[in-house]
């Protein structure tokens, strides 16, 4: 047996027929339900709409409402919640998990043919309940069903679903059967691990974009969703990209992708940064070795690349993510394989996040008032030169990687008016890149979050402060306040109406002065001027490293 894993056998309240019930496991520790369940905690079972197993039970009944009614004998508060394959999880089912204090998600088996995976359709309740203890009761055996590659946390195992069944499974889940380890038919543990191997990736041709993007959207919170098309062109970069796929061999289908980048370092063009952008396995296939193997070949390839000299987690531009979500559980993954990640040191795992401002919320005069020689304003081509040379430092100073080829690629697009300038006399202090959704620009199309958020959201990225230079008077907070004044004022001139602030490092840390912030996380704050941390209802801070 595994680790943890028991079997009961009990019978049910007015039936005489015993039904083996197998505790797979529960990582969640939230069996019996009485642990963590008080008065009015609502409890959603969510069951799949299929035939029932009995001959006996006609009539278009549903086959888990026996399980329903015997779990509201236990605790009144069960919400009853079909789904089914055509539709799988809908806006109601994602407002009853949002409610609940638990799930418990049933699957009867694997898919027919053209039908959807009741096993996604349980990793999507999962994704939308987020903390929220999910119990998966399978009724047929989990190796069968691929339910320990998809690492549910907390599985329980029914050899069917008849009435007898299910009874014996609400007396487990409610703790009135205590589970023993003392039954001689459990499963083997040969049985349900599959022995991690290798799989040949491919080289991705591209011309397909619709597996990747399936794929993307099953493995990735809501707020990574990306539509088609703005992948595509992500994705889809000459002589910089370089993607690879696995495929199942009996029918092609792509369970696993890697997209991994090179970038220009400065401008001598000798130097390259390979990012390690993207890795996603399909849930039912992971802890295969899928991953491993795209990861081994994908680093393989980037190092055989004349000029690599630093490998990076995650992408700069094109921006994909600029690492791992935080709190992922893919950080260990990559941690074991020597990445690090203390947040100690540039490429050591800092934590970075964006920010949306709210134009109406920003003050309507004052702060970018010329004083002492300070100034802003759209670059021109006479300050080609001068450009350069100052990210070209500011950049190799603070590591900030793919910098200077974004303002470059403006300034030679014939967009160097999207490059504002803080200038202290006639020396540049300070510089940002900005850029409206819909344009044509490359920095538009390297950053594709602000226009997933709406027509509206104007983007400021590339922020770079003067550091180390006696020469400069004006305060780095200063200088931080008025180059964002002058990016606003020019945005909503535009149309703009809020200011997406790209890749911030250290959180809060550049806008303290500003005011408080709000965070949609954590309670609302007083402030003056408002920001919002992370965007489409969700956190967006992301840990990124390098090797």
């Amino acid at each position: 047996m595994l680790p943890g894993q028991s079997t009961t056998t009990s019978g049910h309240r007015g039936g005489s027929r015993r039904s083996q019930v197998t505790l797979i496991r529960d990582h969640q520790a939230c069996i019996p339900l009485t642990r963590i369940l008080g008065d009015g905690d609502i409890v959603v079972l969510l069951t799949p709409v299929v035939a029932p197993a009995q001959p006996d039970v006609g009539g278009g009944s549903d086959p888990f409402e026996p399980f329903g009614r015997a779990l509201a004998a236990r605790h009144p508060w069960i919400r009853h919640v079909p789904y089914t394959s055509r539709n799988g999880m809908t806006g109601t089912h994602a407002g009853f998990i949002k409610r609940a204090k638990a799930v418990v998600f049933v699957i009867s088996g694997p898919p027919s043919a053209g039908q959807s995976s009741q096993v996604e359709m349980g990793l999507m309740a999962r994704m939308i309940g987020e903390q929220r203890p999910q119990i998966i009761v399978a009724c047929q055996n989990v190796h069968d069903l691929g339910l320990i590659e998809a690492n549910f946390p907390t599985i329980v195992q029914l050899p069917g679903y008849t009435s007898s069944d299910l009874q014996s499974a609400a007396a487990v889940l409610f703790g009135e059967v205590t589970a023993t380890s003392t039954g001689t038919t459990g499963l083997d543990v040969q049985s349900l691990m599959i022995e991690p191997k290798f799989w040949p990736p491919e080289n991705w041709d591209g011309l397909n974009v619709v597996p990747v993007h399936e794929l993307w959207n099953q493995c990735l919170p809501d707020q990574f969703h990306l539509e088609k098309f703005p992948l595509q062109s992500l994705l889809q970069r000459d002589g910089y990209a370089m993607h690879f796929v696995v495929r199942l061999p009996e029918n092609r289908e792509v369970v696993g992708f890697c997209a991994t980048y090179t970038t220009f370092v400065d401008r001598e063009g000798e130097r390259l940064i390979g990012s390690l952008a993207m890795i996603i396995v399909k849930p039912a296939y992971r802890r295969r070795g899928i991953g491993l193997s795209l990861y081994d070949h994908a680093l393989k390839q980037l190092k055989r690349i004349r000029g690599v000299d630093r490998i990076q987690l995650g992408s700069t531009f094109p921006r994909l993510l600029s690492g791992i979500p935080a709190a992922s559980a893919s950080e260990g993954w990559f941690r074991r394989r020597g990445w690090q990640m203390n947040g100690q040191a540039p490429g050591r795992g800092q934590d970075i996040c964006d920010w949306i401002l709210n134009i109406d919320d920003w003050p309507s005069s004052g702060l970018s008032a010329a004083s002492a020689g300070l100034s802003f304003r759209q670059g021109t081509f006479d300050d080609f030169n001068l450009i350069a040379d100052f990210i070209e430092k500011e950049s190799a100073r603070k590591d900030h990687t793919g910098w200077y080829d974004q303002y470059m690629n403006l300034a030679n697009d014939g967009r160097i008016s999207d490059i504002v300038l803080g200038l202290e006399q006639s020396q540049i202090i300070a510089s940002a890149l900005i850029y409206t959704p819909n344009e044509a620009s490359s920095l538009a199309q390297d950053l594709p979050w602000a226009r997933t958020i709406g027509s509206d959201v104007g983007g400021v990225a590339c922020i770079c402060i003067a550091d180390g230079n006696p020469a400069m008077t004006t305060s780095k907070d200063t200088a931080m306040i008025r180059l964002l004044d002058a990016c606003v004022t020019i945005l909503k001139e535009q149309g703009m109406r809020r200011v997406f602030l790209d890749a911030v490092k250290g959180g809060y840390e550049g806008f303290q002065s500003m005011g408080k912030l709000q965070d949609p996380n954590y309670d609302s704050l007083n402030i003056n001027v408002t920001f919002s941390k992370g965007f489409k209802n969700g956190r967006y801070i992301k840990i990124y490293g390098s090797q």
